[in-house]
């Protein structure tokens, strides 16, 4: 008893267009996922570390944890102290500001 059907048989070899073809719609989805999900991303990304690398003293700042703080001092390009409330001045690093509100003023030269 034969039970592969001439209609299968014919199209079990197959070609590499048949592959390409099956393959493209999956190639397609990635790049749409690219360009919708991941670029974006990483420029939002980019300008956040640009952000935190501009911080300078007077600017008025967001912490992740919720806090508006103003920065007092940069200490590196690691650390800056900020003010939590009048007299009361901690060290935190840059990673942890999530926003810049209002900007400070110039740089001392």
């Amino acid at each position: 008893m034969n039970f592969i059907t001439p209609a299968f048989a014919q199209t079990a070899g197959g070609s590499q267009m048949d592959m390409i073809a099956q393959l493209a719609p999956f190639g397609i989805i990635l790049v749409i996922m690219y360009f919708l999900i991941l670029r974006p991303q990483q420029k939002r990304q980019k300008a956040h570390q640009e952000m935190i690398k501009n911080v300078r003293r007077g600017d008025t700042v967001i912490t992740s944890a919720g806090f508006i703080t103003k920065v007092t001092k940069v200490i590196d390009d690691n650390e800056i102290e900020v003010e939590l409330a009048p007299d009361v001045r901690v060290r935190m690093v840059r990673a942890l500001i999530s926003e810049v509100r209002a900007k400070g003023e110039p740089v001392k030269d």
